[in-house]
């Protein structure tokens, strides 16, 4: 996960609110149930200390989450009476998440608005197809692709003309096939979409997948069911989830790999908050693997004001210089590090092993 966004809630000091929330259902008491939801949040960000002001700017935030434009709630940050970033999620929280801490509680992040697969689905038959943008936040029409539509069905009889005449059918399906082709091609490259699911007859989807370009071969998905099935969905989903599950399990092996010493005698990857902890100082940490239920997620280490300023002890800052320091999660604390080093962070949860991260948190170096 690029974590680049997150860099406002690293240019002004705490203590910070962080809020996650689910959306309201849509039902006649969805308003009511909305504002309830936000005061008690409020109410939460009160008792823990946080001031009047930032209580109410977060509280206010939340009041304005809508059902129909963020489905699976919202993440708020606030400070000093102002909310610096707000953002839908793409997976609901279990439960309201609330903290006032010195540092921005963004770990969840991770899990709950993190890079969610983005897919193009085809429904694909031999005139032509449907496409469809789906992500976390719904599904958009992402175009129609119309081929010749004439002729297209084949016949049973064997005199010559009709031989002709099914030759011109395959030359229709394989003009289509190719249109189609090329539409998702370029619906690929202006969205970005992760995954091509292509729904249809077997023929035509296998037509559509031999046409299209190499690169896009090991995006493409063939779907179980029809356009008309009720499974579809369930495909669909099924399928951006194996997407993230695989992602995570490729990173973990590529950390698993790192551990052992290299040629140098040194890893590349490191485990523990002391190791974490030396290698965010010296700015070697490329990507964080975080498994936010870990018991090291939310041990105790000391920041200081720069991102580069922490530690296993609150005496160690005294001793690299740093006269004023703040209690934190092991994993925010991290997090903050890695987006004033422009690392990346991914939540190996959908890969979770007995070789996960020991603790809960890992990091692949930069540089050994």
């Amino acid at each position: 996960m690029d974590l680049a966004f997150l860099h406002p809630l690293y240019e002004h000091p705490g203590p910070w609110a962080s809020a996650y929330v689910d959306a309201p259902r849509p039902t006649e008491d969805a308003s009511h149930e909305r504002h309830l939801a936000a005061v008690a949040v409020a109410r939460e960000l009160s008792t823990q200390g946080a001031d009047e002001e930032t209580c109410v700017a977060v509280r206010e935030a939340l009041q304005e989450v809508r059902q129909s434009s963020e489905p699976h709630g919202r993440a708020v940050f606030a400070r000093a009476g102002e909310v610096v970033l707000a953002l839908p999620l793409s997976r609901s929280p279990d439960g309201s998440v609330v903290r006032w801490a010195p540092l921005p509680h963004t770990a969840p992040l991770l899990e709950l608005a993190g890079e969610e697969p983005v897919c193009v689905v085809a429904c694909v038959d031999r005139k032509g197809a449907d496409l469809e943008l789906r992500g976390s936040l719904g599904r958009e029409d992402a175009g129609t692709v119309t081929g010749r539509q004439w002729p297209v069905h084949r016949t049973s009889t064997g005199d010559w003309s009709e031989r002709h005449f099914q030759l011109r059918v395959e030359n229709t399906w394989e003009h289509n096939a190719a249109e189609i082709a090329d539409a998702l091609a370029v619906c690929q490259e202006e969205t970005g979409a992760d995954l091509l699911i292509l729904v249809g007859d077997e023929r035509e989807k296998r037509s559509v997948r031999e046409r299209l370009p190499k690169r896009l071969h090991d995006m493409v998905v063939e779907a179980a069911h029809g356009a008309g099935s009720r499974l579809l969905d369930e495909d669909v989903e099924h399928t951006r989830a194996e997407h993230v599950r695989l992602r995570a399990e490729r990173e973990l092996e590529r950390f698993l790999a790192a551990r052992a010493p290299g040629d140098d005698g040194r890893p590349g990857a490191v485990e523990g908050v002391p190791a974490l902890v030396e290698a965010a100082r010296e700015h070697r940490i490329g990507e964080l693997l975080i498994r936010p239920d870990g018991p090291d997620a939310h041990r105790e280490v000391w920041v200081g004001e720069d991102p580069d300023q922490l530690a296993v002890r609150r005496t160690d800052l005294k001793i690299l210089g740093e006269q004023n320091s703040w209690s934190a999660r092991a994993d925010d604390a991290l997090i903050r590090s890695a987006v004033a080093t422009g690392a990346a962070a991914l939540s190996v949860t959908p890969a979770l092993g007995d070789e996960a991260p020991v603790g809960g948190l890992g990091a692949l170096l930069r540089w050994t």
